[in-house]
């Protein structure tokens, strides 16, 4: 199903006086048709498929796709106006063909024939971006929009495949729309918020399983290790599958940046990790300490707790993205660290192609926070031969607030 929200999209396009937007990346893609991008896409390069959103809400949605993926984009997606964009594999149909009444060459060649394969057909080593940019400028001059003022991401566009897009659209003007996608991504659909929810629930089931196994001469890799048994157990009990990915940083010890070590009296266990649900990315973050803590860890992490519970109530709507930080820093200030300073405390989730997502809880934001988004909020500090600290939750900005996805203590844990 697709995420976009083509009433959002036209109210943010005509404030850009655009015409269109011609999506080109793979999750962007996806986002605006509901269909798998294909695997003519793993190289990040543009030209395999694109999606075309007007603004005009009376215009129907179209879309380039693979021949590969053809069949699996009309199963998948609404949009019904399509072209094909054949890439390297070959391919035959013959569904509804008397397989018995012909031998194996005339059924392929009948099936090639009626697929409307040209004489001399030839695949490209990959992908002809310039045949796919080509297509889409088709799909845009049936709608009269081949010479409007098109709304494309540059910054996942390449130099050469900026010059090739330009190539096919001599008429239009391309306009750097990122900012424009960013902002639609960033209001979560029902779904989107379901994979969020899911995704953060395995991650806390993982940080579960990894506290029991919390002790002397447990090694960090047997902590990530018992993190994704959690996980996966979760999962199978929940029947879960469309787990899609995990990431984990777990740092034990003095050295917050280490892959090793084994845990003595006295560590801190920091875990950062994430679940990937549908492509959708949680991220949480939790402190643990083998024994009691020290005097100095207990105050450092003290005053990130302080800083968090400053930050936390202004997460509703309606507050600037930069007043957030600029709370949550001035609480370090008068915990008594004056000069802590971070490039954010948070930031969307969803499915980029990392575990951050735009927008962030920074000083330079200009983002008011709506409804509808998912957001980490985090107070994190790595200090070596003290260790890495962070509290970091999962948030829905609901319509007066927000709702806190986890439900793990955050606090510094003793173990």
């Amino acid at each position: 199903m697709a995420h976009l929200d083509r009433t959002r999209a036209t109210r943010l396009m005509e404030i850009a006086g655009l015409d269109a937007l011609l999506l080109l990346s793979p999750e962007s893609f996806t986002y605006a048709t509901g269909a798998p991008a294909g695997v003519a896409t793993m190289w990040r390069r543009a030209g395999a498929v694109a999606a075309i959103i007007p603004a005009n809400p009376a215009l129907t949605e179209s879309a380039v796709v693979t021949d590969l993926f053809e069949a699996a984009f009309r199963a998948s997606s609404a949009i019904t106006d399509i072209r094909t964009n054949p890439i390297w594999v070959e391919t035959g149909d013959i569904r509804g063909m008397d397989a018995g009444a012909l031998s194996p060459e005339e059924l392929i060649e009948s099936a090639w024939a009626k697929q409307g394969r040209p004489a001399g057909f030839q695949r490209p080593e990959t992908f002809d971006a310039a045949r796919g940019f080509g297509l889409a400028r088709a799909l845009l001059a049936e709608k009269r929009l081949d010479k409007g003022r098109i709304g494309v991401e540059f910054d996942g566009l390449s130099v050469i495949d900026f010059h090739l897009l330009s190539e096919a659209l001599p008429g239009a003007e391309l306009v750097d729309a990122s900012d424009l996608v960013r902002r639609l991504k960033m209001i979560k659909s029902p779904i989107e918020i379901g994979h969020l929810r899911t995704a953060v629930e395995l991650a806390e089931a993982g940080i579960a399983t990894l506290r029991e196994t919390i002790d002397v001469g447990v090694s960090r890799d047997a902590l990530a290790a018992a993190w994704e048994k959690g996980v996966r157990a979760e999962a199978a009990r929940r029947n879960v599958q469309n787990l899609t990915g995990l990431w984990e940083y777990v740092s034990v010890g003095e050295n917050p940046w280490t892959r090793g070590g084994v845990i003595q009296r006295g560590d801190l266990v920091k875990v950062d990790v994430g679940c990937l649900i549908a492509g959708y990315t949680s991220d949480t973050g939790r402190t643990f300490v083998c024994g009691m803590p020290s005097p100095l860890q207990a105050r450092l992490f003290d005053a990130l707790q302080t800083a968090y519970d400053a930050g936390l109530p202004l997460l509703r709507p309606g507050i600037a993205m930069s007043e957030v930080h600029g709370i949550t820093t001035e609480a370090m200030a008068k915990a008594g660290f004056p000069s802590y300073t971070r490039g954010h405390f948070g930031h969307g989730l969803g499915a980029g192609l990392g575990s951050e997502e735009w927008p962030f809880l920074s000083r330079q934001s200009d983002v008011i926070i709506e409804p509808g988004m998912v957001l980490a909020f985090e107070t994190p500090w790595y200090v070596d031969c003290v260790g890495g600290m962070i509290i970091e939750n999962q948030l829905l900005i609901t319509a007066d607030g927000h709702e806190i996805m986890n439900r793990l203590p955050s606090g510094l844990v003793s173990l």
